[in-house]
């Protein structure tokens, strides 16, 4: 009993942490976070930040892959919507760059998080994408509706279109601007993969 009351308080501790984060990084970015407000807010020392995240990347980390996971299932809830199977996925993908537009995915996820982490495609997050992304390119293979090409390089060329479009307009000075543009061309590109376009 003591052992799953220590495991709660545990999860506990770290929800809170990644909430605050969150709240910090989005508001003040990542360099002008600081981990004394952070800890401060919700009750809680550095040495508990420490313990569960190892600095402040690990807890940058933990929230970025929080915010990614939720863009995946909104992505993928998006998808859902469409009835053709080539539209779910080119519906993900357009979905994915639209929350760019988001000032809290800009800042966290797409600014931030590749200058500390580095390379979004390296993130464990992106692994159930690019997943999720080859399983439904080898059955559009299998229907006849997309050339029978790599479907692991297939995939990891339509995520990583997908990313960059996301990157390019969280970046950009006008990002409602670029936006049309970037769906455009994601779109574009990815029906190259089609059979018979």
């Amino acid at each position: 009993m003591a052992g799953n009351r220590r495991l709660a308080q545990m999860a506990e501790t770290r929800a809170k942490l990644i909430a605050a984060a969150r709240r910090a990084f989005a508001e003040k970015g990542y360099a002008g976070a600081s981990m004394d407000d952070l800890t401060a807010e919700v009750g809680l020392t550095r040495g508990a930040l420490y313990h569960n995240f190892g600095d402040k990347r690990g807890l940058l980390a933990a929230v970025v892959a929080e915010i990614d996971g939720e863009m995946a299932a909104e992505a993928r809830a998006a998808a859902a919507t469409v009835a053709a199977a080539w539209d779910r996925l080119l519906a993900e993908g357009v979905a994915y760059i639209e929350m760019a537009l988001r000032p809290e995915v800009q800042r966290i996820v797409l600014l931030d998080g590749p200058a500390v982490l580095g390379d979004p495609s390296q993130w464990p997050s992106q692994d159930s994408c690019l997943r999720a992304t080859v399983a439904a390119l080898e059955s559009l293979q299998a229907q006849g509706i997309v050339k029978p090409v790599d479907a692991e390089a297939a995939a990891r060329l339509v995520n990583g279109a997908a990313l960059n479009a996301a990157l390019w307009v969280a970046a950009s000075d006008d990002p409602a601007q670029v936006l049309p543009k970037a769906v455009e061309a994601f779109t574009c590109l990815a029906e190259g993969l089609l059979a018979s376009p």
